[in-house]
Parts: C-alpha cells; structure tokens; sequence
C-alpha cells in the first residue's frame, strides 16, 4: 500500500491519537464502471451502432451503415475515454479513512472537501461486494444528519437522493473493510459486533450495526 501522509490529509478536528484502523481509496476501473455507469454507456453505444448500421443499410445502402456505425462507434469509445479519464482522477482525489470513532471522506477532483462522520452519526451500516474483489461500504446516518447527494458523490450510496449515505466506494477487500468499520461501532457503542454475512453474491449484503448512544 502506498505511503500517504495522514497528517497533512485530515481535516483539524480529528482528535490527536485517534487510532487509525484502515484507509485507502477507490479502485479506478472499478469505480468507472459502476459510479460513472460505463457498462450502461457501453451497453447503450453497442445497441445505437447496431441499430444505425441496420437503418442506414436499408435505407442508403451497407457502405452507408458501415459509416454510421463506425462514426457511433467513435462518439462511445470518446465518451468511455472521457468518463475512464474522470473516474481515474476521482478514484485520485479521494481518500477514506476509518479511525476507531469516525470515518472521514475526502472528495472534489478540483476542490478537495473533507467530510467528518462521527459513529454517533451513524444508524447503520451494509456490504454490497462485486464480483472483481470490490465493493461498496455505505453507511445510513440517523435522522438529523444529512449531507448533500451531489457533494458527496462519487461517495454516495446510488439512488439514494433524498436520504443520501457516505460510501467507501469501490474499494478493494470490501468485505474485510465491512468488518472492521462493524468492530469499531460496536466498539463504540460497548456492544458485541454483528456477525457479517458469508454471502459471496454481487448483491448487498446488509450488516447492520447500531450506533454508539
């Protein structure tokens, strides 16, 4: 793992000595297919090429659908290029670190935010692992707490707008990760941990811990 210096990366209020469990951050292709939706944007060029070679070689003849479908072809590896470009520079920019009191989000490609999750914010947390060895760690915070969908995002749980969840997305050795972040809580909270889920689907696999009182 690479050296990062945490000191000049975390924001002033967390506490000194605060005992540092994990950090680390996104893995690129993995967070490019599944934030940014490059299979989806894959999926959507194939059917486009598909469709405009077909229409255009019964309307002006093969040559001409063999041209729309090279041009279509193009605009989606263009496009694919631009998102892999932004999903490296995101996966880049943002760090995750997981002490034994808080998880703090760092994020912003051009402007670097910082998000302190305290464990006395948080309601839960839950698993989602993917079949390359990543996975997502959202956490739902309790009522009260909200941060911005947008600021947040990439690390954003997907599809939660009105009721947005910090996430350590894409991360390699998600399910160890799971773990320990369901150790620490309930550590702080003074109660014995939730077994996790043995489960190896790509599906979300909920370990719900409570959060420290």
């Amino acid at each position: 793992m690479k050296v990062v210096n945490l000191e000049k990366l975390l924001p002033a209020d967390i506490p000194p000595g605060e005992r540092v469990l994990w950090f680390g951050k996104p893995e690129p292709v993995s967070l490019w297919r599944r934030a940014y939706r490059a299979d989806w944007i894959a999926a959507w060029f194939g059917v486009m090429t598909v469709w405009n070679f077909v229409s255009g070689a019964a309307d002006e003849g093969v040559v001409v659908g063999f041209v729309s479908a090279i041009r279509t072809l193009g605009f989606g590896a263009a496009t694919l290029g631009i998102f892999a470009f932004l999903a490296w520079l995101s996966a880049r920019t943002t760090l995750y670190v997981l002490t034994e009191r808080r998880i703090v989000i760092k994020t912003g490609i051009a402007l670097p935010i910082f998000y302190n999750v305290p464990f006395k914010q948080i309601g839960s947390a839950s698993l989602r692992c993917y079949g390359d060895g990543t996975g997502d760690v959202p956490v739902a915070l309790i009522n009260g707490q909200r941060i911005p969908y947008l600021a947040l995002w990439p690390s954003a749980r997907p599809w939660r707008y009105t009721a947005p969840e910090p996430s350590l997305r894409s991360i390699p050795n998600a399910r160890q990760i799971a773990e320990t972040l369901g150790r620490a809580l309930a550590d702080a909270a003074g109660i014995a941990p939730s077994p996790m889920a043995r489960s190896q689907a790509p599906e979300a696999n909920p370990a719900a811990t409570p959060a420290v009182a």
